[in-house]
Protein backbone atom coordinates (compact mmCIF):
# COMPACT_ATOMS: atom_id res chain seq x y z
CA UNK A 1 0.00 0.00 0.00
CA UNK A 2 1.67 3.26 -0.91
CA UNK A 3 2.31 5.72 1.76
CA UNK A 4 -0.03 8.87 1.72
CA UNK A 5 1.82 12.41 1.79
CA UNK A 6 0.27 15.98 1.72
CA UNK A 7 2.19 18.61 -0.25
CA UNK A 8 1.38 22.23 -0.36
CA UNK A 9 1.64 23.33 -3.85
CA UNK A 10 1.75 26.97 -5.05
CA UNK A 11 -1.08 27.39 -7.98
CA UNK A 12 0.56 30.34 -9.73
CA UNK A 13 4.47 29.17 -10.08
CA UNK A 14 4.37 25.47 -9.12
CA UNK A 15 6.58 25.60 -6.13
CA UNK A 16 6.40 23.58 -3.70
CA UNK A 17 6.42 24.96 0.04
CA UNK A 18 6.30 23.16 3.70
CA UNK A 19 3.29 23.96 5.47
CA UNK A 20 0.26 26.14 4.26
CA UNK A 21 0.63 29.82 3.69
CA UNK A 22 -1.20 32.88 3.02
CA UNK A 23 1.29 34.25 0.92
CA UNK A 24 3.99 32.19 -1.88
CA UNK A 25 7.79 32.88 -0.67
CA UNK A 26 8.55 31.99 -4.31
CA UNK A 27 6.63 34.54 -6.85
CA UNK A 28 4.79 36.42 -3.78
CA UNK A 29 1.27 35.89 -4.83
CA UNK A 30 -1.45 35.61 -2.26
CA UNK A 31 -3.72 32.85 -2.00
CA UNK A 32 -2.62 30.85 -4.33
CA UNK A 33 -1.06 27.90 -1.88
CA UNK A 34 -3.28 24.42 -2.31
CA UNK A 35 -3.08 21.19 -0.24
CA UNK A 36 -2.54 18.66 -2.24
CA UNK A 37 -2.25 14.33 -1.75
CA UNK A 38 0.04 12.48 -3.25
CA UNK A 39 2.28 9.34 -3.39
CA UNK A 40 5.74 8.52 -2.20
CA UNK A 41 5.70 5.64 -5.00
CA UNK A 42 4.33 8.43 -7.63
CA UNK A 43 5.72 8.07 -10.95
CA UNK A 44 8.02 10.83 -10.86
CA UNK A 45 9.90 8.22 -8.31
CA UNK A 46 9.47 5.02 -10.31
CA UNK A 47 9.48 6.30 -14.02
CA UNK A 48 12.84 5.66 -15.56
CA UNK A 49 14.72 8.33 -17.44
CA UNK A 50 14.04 8.58 -20.86
CA UNK A 51 17.97 9.37 -21.86
CA UNK A 52 18.95 7.05 -18.99
CA UNK A 53 22.05 4.80 -19.86
CA UNK A 54 23.75 7.75 -22.00
CA UNK A 55 27.08 9.00 -21.53
CA UNK A 56 28.19 12.40 -21.91
CA UNK A 57 29.25 12.86 -25.77
CA UNK A 58 31.02 15.72 -27.03
CA UNK A 59 28.63 18.28 -29.01
CA UNK A 60 30.44 17.89 -32.06
CA UNK A 61 30.26 14.21 -32.38
CA UNK A 62 26.75 14.13 -32.07
CA UNK A 63 24.92 13.78 -35.19
CA UNK A 64 21.18 15.31 -35.87
CA UNK A 65 18.82 13.82 -38.53
CA UNK A 66 16.29 16.80 -39.65
CA UNK A 67 13.24 15.00 -39.68
CA UNK A 68 10.50 16.09 -41.89
CA UNK A 69 7.81 18.33 -39.82
CA UNK A 70 3.79 17.27 -39.84
CA UNK A 71 1.76 19.19 -42.51
CA UNK A 72 -1.15 19.93 -40.18
CA UNK A 73 -3.20 20.85 -43.57
CA UNK A 74 -3.88 24.69 -42.17
CA UNK A 75 -1.49 27.61 -43.36
CA UNK A 76 -2.36 29.46 -40.16
CA UNK A 77 -1.64 26.35 -37.78
CA UNK A 78 2.16 25.58 -39.60
CA UNK A 79 2.84 28.99 -39.53
CA UNK A 80 2.58 29.62 -35.82
CA UNK A 81 3.79 26.10 -35.22
CA UNK A 82 7.14 27.30 -37.14
CA UNK A 83 6.70 25.16 -40.27
CA UNK A 84 4.40 22.05 -38.91
CA UNK A 85 4.40 20.22 -36.44
CA UNK A 86 7.59 18.27 -35.15
CA UNK A 87 7.32 14.56 -34.85
CA UNK A 88 7.65 13.40 -30.83
CA UNK A 89 6.49 17.07 -29.93
CA UNK A 90 4.07 17.73 -26.93
CA UNK A 91 2.15 20.91 -28.13
CA UNK A 92 -0.29 22.96 -25.12
CA UNK A 93 -3.61 24.78 -26.37
CA UNK A 94 -4.92 27.24 -24.47
CA UNK A 95 -7.66 29.79 -24.55
CA UNK A 96 -11.16 31.37 -23.11
CA UNK A 97 -14.37 28.95 -22.65
CA UNK A 98 -16.33 28.56 -25.91
CA UNK A 99 -12.93 29.97 -27.92
CA UNK A 100 -12.59 27.35 -29.88
CA UNK A 101 -9.77 25.26 -28.94
CA UNK A 102 -11.97 21.97 -29.23
CA UNK A 103 -13.19 23.06 -32.66
CA UNK A 104 -9.81 23.58 -34.13
CA UNK A 105 -8.35 20.97 -32.54
CA UNK A 106 -11.06 18.44 -34.23
CA UNK A 107 -11.11 20.61 -37.58
CA UNK A 108 -7.54 20.13 -38.00
CA UNK A 109 -7.60 16.46 -37.67
CA UNK A 110 -10.48 15.99 -39.69
CA UNK A 111 -9.00 17.75 -42.50
CA UNK A 112 -5.84 15.46 -42.54
CA UNK A 113 -7.48 12.35 -44.31
CA UNK A 114 -4.28 10.83 -44.91
CA UNK A 115 -2.89 10.24 -41.48
CA UNK A 116 -4.25 7.95 -38.52
CA UNK A 117 -5.37 10.10 -35.54
CA UNK A 118 -6.84 9.87 -32.47
CA UNK A 119 -9.03 12.45 -30.31
CA UNK A 120 -9.17 11.55 -26.48
CA UNK A 121 -11.75 13.84 -24.83
CA UNK A 122 -12.36 13.43 -21.40
CA UNK A 123 -14.97 16.68 -21.59
CA UNK A 124 -17.40 15.14 -24.08
CA UNK A 125 -18.94 11.83 -25.23
CA UNK A 126 -18.32 10.31 -28.48
CA UNK A 127 -21.96 11.62 -30.03
CA UNK A 128 -21.30 14.55 -28.92
CA UNK A 129 -18.15 14.88 -30.94
CA UNK A 130 -20.10 13.40 -33.44
CA UNK A 131 -22.56 16.25 -33.43
CA UNK A 132 -19.59 18.31 -33.91
CA UNK A 133 -17.85 17.17 -36.70
CA UNK A 134 -21.19 17.12 -38.48
CA UNK A 135 -20.78 21.26 -38.78
CA UNK A 136 -16.76 21.25 -39.41
CA UNK A 137 -15.99 20.06 -43.42
CA UNK A 138 -13.86 17.19 -44.03
CA UNK A 139 -13.07 13.17 -44.72
CA UNK A 140 -12.03 11.98 -41.50
CA UNK A 141 -11.43 8.51 -42.23
CA UNK A 142 -8.62 7.41 -40.70
CA UNK A 143 -9.76 9.63 -37.33
CA UNK A 144 -10.35 7.88 -34.48
CA UNK A 145 -12.64 9.23 -31.54
CA UNK A 146 -12.44 8.06 -27.22
CA UNK A 147 -14.07 9.47 -24.54
CA UNK A 148 -11.69 8.46 -21.72
CA UNK A 149 -10.38 10.38 -18.56
CA UNK A 150 -7.81 7.67 -17.39
CA UNK A 151 -4.31 8.43 -18.84
CA UNK A 152 -2.88 4.99 -19.02
CA UNK A 153 -5.59 3.75 -21.13
CA UNK A 154 -5.24 6.50 -23.49
CA UNK A 155 -1.69 5.64 -23.91
CA UNK A 156 -3.15 2.25 -24.62
CA UNK A 157 -5.12 2.69 -27.72
CA UNK A 158 -2.17 4.80 -28.82
CA UNK A 159 -0.40 2.01 -29.08
CA UNK A 160 -2.52 -0.69 -30.24
CA UNK A 161 -3.91 2.16 -32.99
CA UNK A 162 -0.79 3.60 -33.46
CA UNK A 163 -1.64 7.15 -34.66
CA UNK A 164 0.06 9.78 -36.11
CA UNK A 165 -1.12 12.61 -34.19
CA UNK A 166 -2.82 12.66 -30.67
CA UNK A 167 -5.18 15.43 -29.24
CA UNK A 168 -6.43 15.37 -25.33
CA UNK A 169 -8.87 17.10 -24.89
CA UNK A 170 -8.20 18.08 -22.09
CA UNK A 171 -5.60 17.74 -19.66
CA UNK A 172 -7.26 18.90 -16.96
CA UNK A 173 -9.88 16.04 -17.38
CA UNK A 174 -7.49 13.43 -17.23
CA UNK A 175 -6.11 11.49 -14.39
CA UNK A 176 -3.13 8.86 -13.65
CA UNK A 177 -3.18 6.06 -11.57
CA UNK A 178 0.02 6.98 -10.25
CA UNK A 179 -1.06 9.85 -8.22
CA UNK A 180 -3.81 9.72 -5.42
CA UNK A 181 -5.07 13.52 -6.31
CA UNK A 182 -7.68 14.24 -7.66
CA UNK A 183 -8.50 15.06 -10.94
CA UNK A 184 -7.36 18.17 -12.64
CA UNK A 185 -5.49 19.10 -8.86
CA UNK A 186 -2.11 20.39 -9.48
CA UNK A 187 -0.51 17.34 -8.76
CA UNK A 188 -2.28 15.25 -10.79
CA UNK A 189 -2.16 17.67 -13.83
CA UNK A 190 1.81 17.72 -13.20
CA UNK A 191 1.91 14.18 -13.25
CA UNK A 192 -0.50 13.63 -16.48
CA UNK A 193 1.70 16.25 -18.62
CA UNK A 194 5.13 14.30 -17.19
CA UNK A 195 3.91 10.83 -18.44
CA UNK A 196 2.74 12.16 -21.75
CA UNK A 197 6.07 14.19 -22.74
CA UNK A 198 7.91 10.87 -21.96
CA UNK A 199 5.65 8.48 -24.00
CA UNK A 200 5.86 11.44 -26.93
CA UNK A 201 9.49 10.96 -26.49
CA UNK A 202 9.75 7.55 -26.21
CA UNK A 203 7.27 6.61 -29.36
CA UNK A 204 7.89 9.44 -31.50
CA UNK A 205 4.23 10.50 -31.70
CA UNK A 206 3.59 13.99 -31.13
CA UNK A 207 1.11 15.21 -29.06
CA UNK A 208 -1.89 18.00 -28.84
CA UNK A 209 -3.36 18.89 -25.69
CA UNK A 210 -5.55 21.31 -24.49
CA UNK A 211 -5.36 23.72 -21.70
CA UNK A 212 -7.98 25.62 -19.31
CA UNK A 213 -7.57 29.34 -18.74
CA UNK A 214 -8.43 30.24 -14.78
CA UNK A 215 -9.63 33.62 -14.33
CA UNK A 216 -6.38 36.11 -14.66
CA UNK A 217 -6.32 34.95 -18.02
CA UNK A 218 -3.32 32.50 -17.82
CA UNK A 219 -3.06 28.66 -17.94
CA UNK A 220 -4.56 26.71 -15.08
CA UNK A 221 -2.26 24.25 -13.15
CA UNK A 222 0.87 24.70 -12.23
CA UNK A 223 3.51 26.56 -13.97
CA UNK A 224 5.71 24.00 -14.37
CA UNK A 225 3.31 22.80 -16.88
CA UNK A 226 4.45 25.34 -19.28
CA UNK A 227 7.98 24.84 -18.94
CA UNK A 228 7.19 20.62 -19.43
CA UNK A 229 5.74 20.71 -23.03
CA UNK A 230 7.35 22.10 -26.15
CA UNK A 231 4.79 24.52 -27.39
CA UNK A 232 2.19 26.62 -26.01
CA UNK A 233 -0.48 28.43 -28.29
CA UNK A 234 -2.98 30.92 -26.91
CA UNK A 235 -5.99 30.82 -28.91
CA UNK A 236 -7.29 34.28 -28.11
CA UNK A 237 -10.70 36.61 -29.49
CA UNK A 238 -14.05 38.39 -28.25
CA UNK A 239 -16.66 35.91 -28.29
CA UNK A 240 -18.75 38.74 -29.27
CA UNK A 241 -16.45 38.72 -32.48
CA UNK A 242 -15.90 37.10 -35.45
CA UNK A 243 -12.05 36.89 -35.60
CA UNK A 244 -9.82 34.40 -33.63
CA UNK A 245 -6.08 34.77 -33.03
CA UNK A 246 -3.80 31.84 -32.64
CA UNK A 247 -0.21 33.01 -30.78
CA UNK A 248 2.73 31.06 -29.98
CA UNK A 249 4.08 31.93 -26.37
CA UNK A 250 6.58 29.68 -26.60
CA UNK A 251 8.09 27.56 -29.21
CA UNK A 252 11.04 25.09 -29.23
CA UNK A 253 10.65 24.23 -32.78
CA UNK A 254 10.10 28.08 -34.17
CA UNK A 255 9.69 31.64 -33.61
CA UNK A 256 7.24 33.37 -30.75
CA UNK A 257 6.05 36.30 -32.83
CA UNK A 258 4.05 34.95 -35.67
CA UNK A 259 0.68 35.16 -35.58
CA UNK A 260 -2.64 32.90 -37.16
CA UNK A 261 -5.60 34.69 -37.94
CA UNK A 262 -8.88 32.27 -38.34
CA UNK A 263 -12.47 33.40 -38.40
CA UNK A 264 -15.41 31.54 -36.50
CA UNK A 265 -18.40 30.38 -38.57
CA UNK A 266 -21.34 27.78 -38.13
CA UNK A 267 -19.69 25.63 -40.03
CA UNK A 268 -15.91 25.79 -38.15
CA UNK A 269 -13.23 27.65 -38.33
CA UNK A 270 -11.57 29.65 -41.54
CA UNK A 271 -8.53 30.93 -42.08
CA UNK A 272 -8.03 34.30 -43.05
CA UNK A 273 -5.36 34.81 -45.44
CA UNK A 274 -5.47 38.20 -46.08
CA UNK A 275 -6.43 39.99 -42.80
CA UNK A 276 -6.10 43.75 -43.40
CA UNK A 277 -8.83 43.43 -46.55
CA UNK A 278 -11.35 42.79 -43.44
CA UNK A 279 -9.62 44.63 -40.70
CA UNK A 280 -10.14 48.00 -42.77
CA UNK A 281 -13.80 49.23 -42.70
CA UNK A 282 -15.16 50.47 -46.14
CA UNK A 283 -16.70 53.77 -44.77
CA UNK A 284 -14.39 55.35 -42.86
CA UNK A 285 -14.23 58.14 -45.19
CA UNK A 286 -15.32 61.79 -43.85
CA UNK A 287 -14.68 60.53 -40.20
CA UNK A 288 -12.83 61.60 -37.77
CA UNK A 289 -10.03 60.11 -35.64
CA UNK A 290 -9.79 56.96 -37.73
CA UNK A 291 -5.89 56.52 -38.55
CA UNK A 292 -4.35 53.21 -40.45
CA UNK A 293 -1.34 52.11 -39.20
CA UNK A 294 0.86 49.52 -40.92
CA UNK A 295 1.94 47.27 -38.38
CA UNK A 296 3.32 43.93 -38.70
CA UNK A 297 2.52 40.78 -36.41
CA UNK A 298 5.94 38.22 -36.92
CA UNK A 299 6.55 38.28 -40.65
CA UNK A 300 3.14 39.02 -41.78
CA UNK A 301 2.40 42.77 -42.66
CA UNK A 302 -0.76 43.95 -41.11
CA UNK A 303 -2.82 47.20 -41.89
CA UNK A 304 -5.02 48.01 -39.09
CA UNK A 305 -7.62 50.49 -38.62
CA UNK A 306 -6.70 52.74 -35.35
CA UNK A 307 -9.76 54.12 -34.04
CA UNK A 308 -9.80 57.19 -31.00
CA UNK A 309 -12.31 59.29 -29.79
CA UNK A 310 -11.59 62.30 -27.55
CA UNK A 311 -13.87 63.97 -25.73
CA UNK A 312 -14.13 66.55 -22.30
CA UNK A 313 -14.05 64.83 -19.28
CA UNK A 314 -17.46 64.57 -17.30
CA UNK A 315 -16.25 63.46 -13.93
CA UNK A 316 -13.26 65.62 -12.80
CA UNK A 317 -10.39 62.65 -13.77
CA UNK A 318 -10.38 62.47 -17.29
CA UNK A 319 -10.34 58.74 -18.49
CA UNK A 320 -7.84 57.00 -20.25
CA UNK A 321 -8.77 53.75 -21.78
CA UNK A 322 -7.71 51.48 -24.62
CA UNK A 323 -8.95 48.18 -26.06
CA UNK A 324 -5.95 45.74 -28.10
CA UNK A 325 -3.44 48.42 -27.33
CA UNK A 326 -1.09 49.37 -24.02
CA UNK A 327 -3.02 51.91 -21.83
CA UNK A 328 0.60 52.33 -20.34
CA UNK A 329 2.11 53.43 -23.45
CA UNK A 330 -1.03 55.32 -24.54
CA UNK A 331 -0.56 57.65 -21.65
CA UNK A 332 3.36 57.56 -22.70
CA UNK A 333 2.30 58.61 -26.14
CA UNK A 334 0.09 61.89 -25.05
CA UNK A 335 2.36 63.00 -22.72
CA UNK A 336 4.38 63.01 -25.59
CA UNK A 337 1.80 64.99 -27.33
CA UNK A 338 1.44 67.94 -24.50
CA UNK A 339 4.98 68.53 -24.28
CA UNK A 340 6.86 68.16 -28.00
CA UNK A 341 3.46 69.06 -29.68
CA UNK A 342 1.47 71.08 -27.49
CA UNK A 343 -2.01 69.63 -27.46
CA UNK A 344 -3.21 69.87 -24.08
CA UNK A 345 -5.52 66.79 -22.95
CA UNK A 346 -5.83 67.21 -19.20
CA UNK A 347 -8.98 67.55 -19.21
CA UNK A 348 -10.41 65.51 -22.04
CA UNK A 349 -11.31 61.80 -21.69
CA UNK A 350 -9.18 59.60 -24.20
CA UNK A 351 -10.51 56.02 -25.51
CA UNK A 352 -8.38 54.00 -27.88
CA UNK A 353 -9.61 50.94 -30.39
CA UNK A 354 -8.05 48.39 -32.44
CA UNK A 355 -10.82 47.80 -34.72
CA UNK A 356 -11.44 43.93 -35.33
CA UNK A 357 -10.32 42.84 -31.78
CA UNK A 358 -7.16 42.46 -32.49
CA UNK A 359 -4.17 43.31 -29.76
CA UNK A 360 -1.48 44.84 -31.46
CA UNK A 361 2.09 45.56 -29.87
CA UNK A 362 4.16 46.56 -32.55
CA UNK A 363 5.67 50.18 -31.51
CA UNK A 364 5.69 51.00 -35.16
CA UNK A 365 1.73 51.92 -34.65
CA UNK A 366 2.42 54.59 -32.69
CA UNK A 367 2.23 57.87 -35.21
CA UNK A 368 -1.39 56.14 -35.71
CA UNK A 369 -2.49 56.33 -32.55
CA UNK A 370 -1.49 59.96 -31.91
CA UNK A 371 -2.83 60.81 -35.17
CA UNK A 372 -6.25 59.12 -34.58
CA UNK A 373 -6.07 61.41 -31.18
CA UNK A 374 -5.80 64.64 -32.46
CA UNK A 375 -8.00 63.76 -35.79
CA UNK A 376 -10.65 63.40 -32.99
CA UNK A 377 -9.83 66.09 -30.39
CA UNK A 378 -10.34 68.53 -33.47
CA UNK A 379 -13.10 67.02 -35.33
CA UNK A 380 -10.90 66.91 -38.95
CA UNK A 381 -11.01 63.51 -40.38
CA UNK A 382 -7.51 62.21 -41.99
CA UNK A 383 -6.69 61.41 -45.30
CA UNK A 384 -8.48 57.84 -46.25
CA UNK A 385 -5.96 57.15 -48.88
CA UNK A 386 -2.92 57.88 -45.97
CA UNK A 387 -1.69 55.03 -43.80
CA UNK A 388 1.57 55.46 -40.81
CA UNK A 389 4.50 53.73 -39.44
CA UNK A 390 6.60 55.02 -37.07
CA UNK A 391 7.85 54.48 -33.47
CA UNK A 392 7.28 57.74 -31.21
CA UNK A 393 10.37 58.47 -29.19
CA UNK A 394 10.16 61.02 -25.97
CA UNK A 395 11.56 63.48 -27.83
CA UNK A 396 8.65 63.32 -30.43
CA UNK A 397 11.28 61.33 -32.79
CA UNK A 398 10.06 59.31 -35.67
CA UNK A 399 12.04 56.02 -34.53
CA UNK A 400 13.00 53.79 -37.42
CA UNK A 401 11.06 50.37 -37.69
CA UNK A 402 11.78 46.79 -39.00
CA UNK A 403 10.47 45.10 -42.49
CA UNK A 404 9.52 49.01 -43.75
CA UNK A 405 9.62 47.37 -46.90
CA UNK A 406 6.72 44.83 -46.20
CA UNK A 407 4.73 47.78 -44.74
CA UNK A 408 5.03 49.90 -47.90
CA UNK A 409 4.32 46.95 -50.31
CA UNK A 410 1.36 45.50 -48.21
CA UNK A 411 -0.29 49.22 -48.50
CA UNK A 412 0.18 49.73 -52.03
CA UNK A 413 -1.42 46.28 -52.73
CA UNK A 414 -4.41 47.86 -50.50
CA UNK A 415 -4.91 50.78 -52.48
CA UNK A 416 -3.17 53.12 -50.29
CA UNK A 417 -1.51 56.41 -52.18
CA UNK A 418 1.13 57.35 -49.12
CA UNK A 419 2.22 56.44 -46.23
CA UNK A 420 4.60 57.89 -43.97
CA UNK A 421 7.62 56.57 -42.61
CA UNK A 422 10.76 57.16 -40.47
CA UNK A 423 13.08 59.64 -42.14
CA UNK A 424 16.40 58.97 -43.05
CA UNK A 425 15.60 55.19 -42.71
CA UNK A 426 16.23 53.34 -46.39
CA UNK A 427 13.90 51.04 -48.02
CA UNK A 428 14.44 49.00 -51.17
CA UNK A 429 10.57 48.88 -52.89
CA UNK A 430 10.74 50.48 -55.92
CA UNK A 431 8.16 51.20 -58.67
CA UNK A 432 5.37 51.31 -55.99
CA UNK A 433 3.14 53.37 -57.28
CA UNK A 434 2.62 54.69 -53.72
CA UNK A 435 3.93 58.16 -52.64
CA UNK A 436 6.42 57.58 -49.46
CA UNK A 437 6.77 60.43 -47.03
CA UNK A 438 9.82 60.21 -44.64
CA UNK A 439 9.09 62.72 -41.67
CA UNK A 440 11.15 62.95 -38.61
CA UNK A 441 9.25 64.73 -35.84
CA UNK A 442 5.20 64.15 -34.82
CA UNK A 443 5.00 68.00 -35.42
CA UNK A 444 6.02 67.45 -38.87
CA UNK A 445 3.86 64.83 -39.54
CA UNK A 446 0.39 66.59 -37.91
CA UNK A 447 1.53 69.60 -40.15
CA UNK A 448 1.00 67.61 -42.64
CA UNK A 449 -2.08 65.77 -42.35
CA UNK A 450 -3.84 68.21 -40.24
CA UNK A 451 -2.85 70.97 -42.56
CA UNK A 452 -4.13 69.58 -45.90
CA UNK A 453 -7.16 68.26 -44.29
CA UNK A 454 -8.40 72.11 -43.06
CA UNK A 455 -7.85 73.10 -46.84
Amino acid sequence: MAKLKTEYICSACGAKVPQMLGRCPVCGEWGTIEEEIATTSASSQAAHSLRGGQTPQRLQEITVQQEPRIDMQSGELNRVLGGGLVPGSLVLLGGEPGIGKSTLALQVLMQMETRRTLYASGEESIHQLKLRSQRIAGKPDNLYIVAETNLETILKHVKELQPEIVVIDSIQTIGTEASDATIGSLSQVRECATRILQFAKEENVPFLIVGHINKEGSLAGPKVLEHIVDTVLQFEGDQHYMYRILRAQKNRFGSTSELGIFEMLQDGLREVTNPSELLLSTSRDGLSGIGIAAAVEGVRPLLIEVQALVSSAAYGTPQRSSTGFDTRRLNMLLAVLEKRVGFKLQQKDVFLNIAGGLRVNDPAIDLAVLAAVLSSNMDIPLDSGTCLAGEVGLAGEIRPINRLDQRIQEAQKLGFTRILIPADQPFHTQNTGIEVLPIRRVADAFRMLLGEAKK
